[in-house]
Formats: structure tokens, C-alpha cells, sequence
């Protein structure tokens, strides 16, 4: 019997596959989550790119599946140097219960991708990342606003666009 995470591979990064075969497979059978979870690590990279895209669209339902991988993700997965992770790892990190300690490193982990990432998804992910989790975490709230200034004057098109949207979604919530 072919294994969920053996669908998840062949073709090339621009083909998605099977993925969102997989997450309504996941959705109705929450026991393959972990398998495809731990092939965000795998070593072939079209597999962790589409294991990456199909927890964050798992996790979009079911984000309380994070959480008992919290630390998995924290520590392991984030460290993955693959592009298509780090911008769906970036949308699942704001879904996790993080502690005061735990928000601080993931704050520092998104402002190092927002600052020395290429991809541009990777980025706007990120910033959008840092705008959750202060949100939750109330202490960044003057760092994300100086970030978002910074990238509306001096960010890439695509960061200045997301950056003026979330100045706007923020000053009409006065987030700070």
C-alpha cells in the first residue's frame, strides 16, 4: 500500500502534487498528520516543500494540530534553509500557543527572514507573521510597527504593498 508521504513526491518545486488530496485525507484521518508533519524534514526538497504546504492548509482547519508539535516546529522545522518551507512555516507559527520566551525567538526567527531571505513570499509571510504575533504578544507591538515602517519606505514593492495594508488594518484597530 503506497504511504501518504510517498504521494507527496515526483515532479519538480512548481507542481503541487497531491497536496490538497492529502489535507482532506488528514482532515478525515487526523493519524496522518504526524507522518507528513515529519516530511517537512525529509531530505528530498519536493517533499518537504509539499509537506510544508499541505500542514499549513491542514493547520488553516485544525490549527490545535500544531500544538502538540510545537516544539518540533520551533526547533527543527524552522531551521529548514528551504525557501517554500520557511514561507508556509511562517503562516503556522502565529497558530501555535507560544511563551513569552518562545514568542521572542520566534520574533527574531521571522525578522532574520524578513531581513536576509530572497524569496519575497518568505518576507511578506513573515512580516504578516510578526503582525499575529503581536497581536497576541503585545510587547512586539512598537517592534512590528517599526518594522512596517521601515518596509514601507524601503522595502521591495511587494513588502511596501502588504506593509501599507497592515498599517491600514492596524491604525483602524488601534493596535497600539
Amino acid at each position: 500500500m503506497e504511504t501518504i508521504v510517498s504521494r507527496l513526491s515526483g515532479g519538480d518545486l512548481r507542481s503541487i502534487g497531491e497536496v490538497e488530496e492529502i489535507v482532506a485525507a488528514i482532515i478525515k484521518d487526523a493519524s496522518l498528520f504526524a507522518d507528513v508533519f515529519q516530511a517537512m524534514s525529509a531530505e528530498d526538497p519536493v517533499v518537504r516543500m509539499r509537506a510544508a504546504d499541505a500542514i499549513e492548509k491542514v493547520t488553516r482547519k485544525e490549527p490545535q494540530y500544531l500544538q502538540p508539535v510545537k516544539q518540533q516546529l520551533l526547533r527543527e522545522v524552522s531551521q529548514v534553509a528551504q525557501q517554500e518551507v520557511q514561507w508556509h512555516v511562517a503562516q503556522m507559527l502565529p497558530r501555535l500557543a507560544l511563551e513569552p520566551k518562545e514568542a521572542s525567538e520566534v520574533i527574531k526567527l521571522l525578522e532574520s527572514w524578513l531581513k536576509s531571505s530572497k524569496s519575497k513570499i518568505v518576507q511578506v509571510n513573515s512580516l504578516q507573521a510578526m503582525v499575529d504575533i503581536a497581536a497576541k504578544h503585545t510587547e512586539y507591538q512598537t517592534l512590528v510597527f517599526q518594522k512596517l515602517g521601515e518596509v514601507i519606505e524601503s522595502g521591495s514593492p511587494a513588502l511596501q504593498s502588504r506593509g501599507k495594508k497592515l498599517m491600514k488594518l492596524l491604525d483602524k484597530n488601534n493596535f497600539i
